[in-house]
């Protein structure tokens, strides 16, 4: 029987999850936000293409956070021959309240054969633009900083041409293991802030920290000042004009190129509300302040995720959105 959201469950690995990270007792209080307006309105999935990619993904016992995290744009994102492989597992460590990301302790598992069957796939599926993210595991010594960068490495050698972009954990700020990742031939290094800084709990886990995700991204510039680094902030949790501004400032302050702003979208009643719904008019005003601080790029609108189209980002026209 298929556990259903909230509800523990026992994973083929052998330890216990719960379905959609948050458990059905911790539920925060229902804040309506309204009807969903038009413009948040994603087309089902479908197509030979999209078919095509979940085949591949199937075939070689990958996650990718683009179902587990039941990002929208899926149906887009695959039949333009892209995705965003989720290393390490579909289950997180930890149990932030706005991802629906399965949450529990692999108590070390790791997938040996994971770096070579996502070589496979970006080869399979001709990607020149790759975007590889993963669960938290602080359940190992470096998080799988070592793991991150062996899969980096083994699609630079089946595929040298491929650019990678890594969205990573913070590694529990560990300058050592962000270097690890830094230094496996990546292109982009994301780390996201996801909130602004009051609001930092409780949306996200106890263990990650506003400042500390800073830290990182200040980290993996002044490793290689080439790197590109990239983070991400959703709206409609409850922050102010000037938390957001503020939130920009303090991105630029340690040197990240591009950032992407978003609407979140409560995943299921387990968690966080909603505050409202951000109009596509004022993310791109936010797109607009975000270039006037200096970002090389900022894609911004209301179903724009931190991987969202990443293969375009510098082509600086908003990836597409006008």
């Amino acid at each position: 029987m298929t556990a259903k959201s909230g509800q523990k469950y026992l994973t083929p690995q052998g330890f216990v999850a719960i379905r959609d990270g948050i458990k059905s007792t911790a539920s925060a209080p229902v804040v309506p936000a309204g009807p969903k307006p038009a413009w948040l309105r994603a087309q089902m999935p479908s197509g030979a293409r999209f078919d095509a990619v979940r085949g591949i993904v199937k075939e070689h016992r990958l996650a990718t956070v683009c179902e587990e995290a039941k990002c929208p744009n899926i149906g887009e994102c695959w039949n333009a021959g892209t995705a965003t492989v989720m290393l390490m597992g579909a289950v997180c460590t930890r149990a932030c309240r706005f991802c629906s990301v399965d949450t529990g302790n692999p108590h070390g598992w790791l997938d040996l054969e994971e770096p070579a069957n996502v070589a496979r796939t970006v080869e399979l599926m001709g990607l020149k633009y790759v975007v590889l993210t993963s669960v938290n595991r602080d359940d190992l010594a470096d998080g799988g900083a070592a793991h991150y960068a062996a899969c980096v490495r083994a699609i630079k050698t089946r595929c040298p041409d491929t650019a990678v972009e890594a969205l990573t954990p913070d590694f529990q700020g560990s300058h050592e293991a962000v270097h690890c990742v830094v230094d496996s031939g990546l292109e982009v290094f994301a780390q996201n802030v996801e909130t602004v800084e009051r609001l930092t709990h409780p949306v996200r886990d106890p263990r990650a920290s506003y400042r500390q995700t800073l830290d990182v991204l200040d980290a993996a510039k002044r490793r290689r000042a080439t790197l590109l680094t990239k983070s991400s902030l959703m709206l409609g949790l409850g922050e102010t004009a000037d938390e957001i501004e503020q939130a920009l400032r303090d991105l630029r302050a340690v040197g990240v190129d591009i950032v992407t702003l978003g609407q979140y979208l409560r995943p299921t009643v387990n968690h966080l509300s909603v505050e409202r719904f951000v109009s596509p008019e004022e993310f791109q005003r936010w797109r607009e302040t975000a270039l006037g601080l200096g970002f090389l790029e900022c894609v911004s609108g209301p179903l724009v995720r931190s991987s969202y189209r990443a293969e375009r980002a510098l082509e600086r026209n908003n990836a597409g959105l006008g």
